[in-house]
């Protein structure tokens, strides 16, 4: 979703080229309109969007789909604007002007994290009373459900893979944000600070923050 048309054009001819299949919409409302008709395994948001803005159009589409990757591409920079991305859920915030080789690699790299899930590792991880169904992003405490973003997911398996032990701040940037800055640090906290809440009705599951070294995610046995 795009406001600039010329800029909204060149980018899907571009994106086509590349070999994906891109839907363009004008403004927010063409936007949720177009998402709630088909499928898609992405969606790009611009923030300043007639009739409704980026961060309204993120919140209706994360009501609807709560997995489907979000990326930001603004011209808006100011760190408030980028934080409120991340705690929309957005797995990227890219600023205008943006190289069209960078976009298609960032875009790749969101959806590989999206469908990735390393061999090896049961897609379902016990953690006290909750269970952790990888690959639907599932949060499980009894009945309760609880569907994480694509971040979210990222980051809790990153952290079970570290269970019980330390897994380096600087590390999670990299794996996860592909760098370490003070936005991708800020957003970072963001992420801990809800899987903590998802996390609150079992005390003997906490994430732990190690000052200046990163987190341990603690998970004792389930007790009844």
């Amino acid at each position: 979703m795009e406001d600039n048309a010329r800029l909204g054009y060149m980018l899907k001819e571009y994106l086509e080229l590349k070999g994906f299949d891109v839907s363009l919409a004008a403004n927010g409302k063409e936007g949720l309109d177009t998402f709630l008709s088909q499928s898609f395994g992405l969606c790009i948001l611009d923030v300043m969007m007639p009739g409704m803005d980026g961060y309204s159009l993120a919140k209706r589409i994360r009501e609807t789909d709560p997995a489907v990757p979000l990326i930001f591409l603004t011209a808006k920079s100011l760190k408030i604007d980028i934080l409120k991305a991340f705690d929309l859920g957005a797995d990227d915030y890219i600023k205008k002007p943006v190289d069209e080789e960078e976009l298609v690699a960032r875009i790749r790299a969101v959806l590989k994290r999206a469908g990735s899930s390393p061999e090896g590792t049961s897609s379902v991880i016990h953690l006290g009373k909750y269970r952790y169904h990888h690959k639907n992003q599932e949060l499980i405490y009894g009945d309760e459900v609880k569907v994480l973003t694509n971040r979210e997911a990222e980051l809790l398996f990153f952290l079970c893979q570290h269970l019980n032990e330390l897994a380096p701040r600087q590390k999670i940037l990299k794996a996860l944000w592909g760098k370490s800055d003070f936005f991708t640090r800020k957003s970072m906290d963001v992420f801990i600070s809800k899987l903590r809440k998802y996390l609150s009705k079992d005390e003997n599951v906490q994430i732990q923050n190690v000052h200046g070294s990163g987190f341990i995610l603690k998970a004792g046995p389930a007790e009844d």
